[in-house]
């Protein structure tokens, strides 16, 4: 019989006031800057409730410091936290996630650790929070508040019971896993990574609109015309409110509201009741405006590419992709590494289309890290030598 493990459940010194008061973080960044060693940083948001990504609440953790929980929506700027952390690590579970929300508050780190990542360097298959926390550490963290609204004012007590727990665990976590990545001969690898991290932002899209849930459905450019105004306009009714776009109108209502026949906003309520009067003839205006374009206005069906034209055709692409994956996938497979991390399949496309030769250089360019060219530029090299040239 298995033997599951403890639950953690309660901070070991308790959990800390929320910090919402200039005073306050004036002496909570002394404490901070007092204190030694790497620095445990979490954010919680509020994502598909309230517009953005934005930081509701902020979580640090630092030896000779404590846990510090910042009320960052009253706060505001966070930058002055930059002085107080300089030259200290940052450990945080996924980088691309928290970071963003993080630079958005004005903290800028000078070091990091992704507990996330390193977990996937060593190869784990599961890499969330709690998972890492009961392979390293043999404890159990609930995870039941991870999506709750953290916009909620004041936030409830156990709700910033798990917002402490997430950061007490992170240090002993970062330990763990740095020890297995030397272990492993990984920590070179890691290194770099976190270095790459450094310099994260997340991707901005030309046309966002394009990111809409279902939009394959649509056969004219017409209907795509009518996507993107509805689009925008549900993008700036949902800011004016602070919500979620999805809470005014989920991606398939605004798919089925373009293929709709609408003549007058009356229509759209009698379909959308929850709709405001005011909000229906809002998105019927936006429909208006789409059926008014002529075409030369109409978007093209298919976003345009920024990508170099390639030599080869499309069934061309299709196959070199595929075998230059299989060459990265070996290579993952040798060392333990999923493939998307040993090397970004977007790359791998974009070298199948170049018909480039020079392989390391080539990856390099578009920002390959060291270990990266090391490991896959010989074996992608040698399967290209076997494809047919452009």
């Amino acid at each position: 019989m298995t033997t599951e493990p403890p639950l953690l459940s309660v901070p070991e010194h308790g959990v800390p006031p929320v910090v919402d008061t200039s005073e306050a973080f004036a002496e909570v960044r002394a404490g901070l800057a007092a204190g030694s060693g790497p620095i445990a940083i979490d954010a919680e948001r509020a994502s598909g409730i309230r517009y953005g990504q934005r930081a509701f609440l902020v979580q640090l953790r630092r030896a000779g410091a404590g846990t510090v929980l910042l009320d960052s929506e009253e706060l505001g700027d966070l930058s002055a936290l930059n002085a107080a952390l300089s030259g200290g690590e940052w450990v945080i579970h996924s980088v691309t996630q928290d970071l963003p929300c993080l630079q958005d508050r004005g903290m800028v780190p000078t070091a990091l650790f992704d507990t996330e990542l390193a977990a996937r360097l060593l190869g784990w298959e599961k890499f969330g929070l709690a998972a890492v926390a009961e392979r390293t550490l043999g404890v159990r963290l609930a995870k039941e508040h991870s999506a709750v609204d953290w916009s909620t004012r004041p936030l409830p007590e156990e709700w910033l019971n798990y917002a402490a727990l997430d950061v007490e665990v992170l240090l002993p976590i970062r330990d763990a896993l740095a020890a297995e990545l030397v272990a492993a001969g990984k920590w070179e690898f890691a290194e770099q990574e976190f270095a790459h991290l450094l310099d994260f932002r997340p991707k901005v899209h030309a046309e966002p609109w394009r990111r809409t849930s279902g939009l394959a459905k649509l056969t004219s450019r017409a209907e795509l015309a009518k996507v993107r105004e509805l689009w925008l306009t549900r993008d700036a009714m949902a800011s004016e409110v602070d919500i979620a776009p999805s809470k005014v109108l989920r991606d398939r209502e605004l798919i089925d509201m373009a293929r709709s026949r609408a003549r007058s906003s009356d229509d759209l309520l009698g379909r959308w009741s929850r709709l405001s009067r005011a909000d229906a003839a809002r998105l019927f205006r936006a429909l208006r405006r789409a059926a008014r374009l002529t075409p030369d206005e109409l978007p093209p069906k298919r976003e345009p590419s920024r990508l170099p034209r390639s030599p080869f055709s499309h069934t061309e692409i299709k196959e070199r992709t595929a075998a230059l994956k299989a060459a990265v996938a070996e290579v993952a497979e040798e060392h333990t590494i999923p493939h998307d991390v040993l090397l970004q399949p977007a790359l791998v496309k974009s070298l199948a289309a170049s018909g480039r030769e020079d392989v390391e250089a080539f990856l390099t360019e578009h920002g390959a890290r060291p270990w990266q060219v090391a490991l896959t530029a010989p074996p992608l090299s040698a399967a290209l030598d076997e494809l047919p040239r452009a």
